[in-house]
């Protein structure tokens, strides 16, 4: 998956699936918009935008069905992750406690 940081308004990043036809929008905030059945061509012209943020909202949001999603890691992952494996934060030696 080709990944691209955009610069400007509310976007941060954008990731395109070629196979899948999927364009993948990272915004400010963790918002990440997923939208799906996106030719190429698209992907294309958003990157080359000299304003990104408004292609998508001209050439893209109404056009193809989007899934919202939340980007990033969960807060609550490392806590999931250490409960499984331990933490990864080493013990205080006896020197330094």
């Amino acid at each position: 998956m080709e990944r691209k940081t955009l610069r400007g308004g509310r976007l941060e990043a954008a990731s395109y699936d070629v196979p899948d036809k999927r364009l993948e929008i990272d915004l400010a905030g963790g918002e990440r918009r997923i939208y799906r059945n996106v030719p190429v061509e698209v992907w294309r012209r958003l990157i080359a935008a000299p304003n990104p943020a408004s292609y998508l909202e001209d050439r893209i949001e109404e056009e193809y069905p989007v899934e919202r999603a939340r980007g990033g890691a969960r807060p609550q992952a490392r806590s999931q992750l250490d409960a499984l494996f331990g933490s990864s934060t080493p013990e205080p030696t006896d020197s330094e406690k």
